[in-house]
């Protein structure tokens, strides 16, 4: 098998893609993940608070594949509104290093006009690589 399907146990299934992809050479490819839980419903009408649960479905697949946050090697992020990012700019580097720590893998931010889910603030795809023995 070249690749498998990473999804945590308990999620709701994905449709129409994958959660993470983790091949053989021990990439691991985290599909945009959004303020949403396991089920698939908002936790946050808030910018920040959409941006934590990101981070946490981030750090949910990559502990489902054996990775941690110090393997993030890519982090590119689409937000709706630059204002919101710039507003709580603190807020958003406290909630990151409380579900990341002070790992801070190449990033990119995108402003969009808007997210395939209507209520997402936010969207955050992630690249890292895992240890293969």
């Amino acid at each position: 098998m070249r690749h498998r399907i990473i999804q945590p146990d308990g999620w709701a299934p994905a449709k129409g893609y994958a959660n993470g992809v983790l091949t053989q050479d021990g990439t691991l490819y985290i599909g945009g993940q959004i303020g949403w839980d396991e089920n698939q419903h908002f936790v946050s009408d808030t910018f920040e608070g959409q941006m934590e649960q990101a981070l946490r479905n981030i750090a949910r697949i990559l502990d489902a594949a054996g990775g941690a946050p110090e393997d993030l090697v890519r982090l590119t992020w689409y937000v709706t509104s630059k204002k919101d990012y710039l507003a709580n700019q603190r807020q958003i580097g406290e909630a990151y290093r409380r579900v990341l720590g002070r790992n801070f893998p190449a990033m990119t931010m995108v402003v969009v006009d808007a997210l395939v889910e209507d209520a997402a603030l936010i969207e955050i795809e992630a690249t890292a690589v895992l240890a293969t023995d």
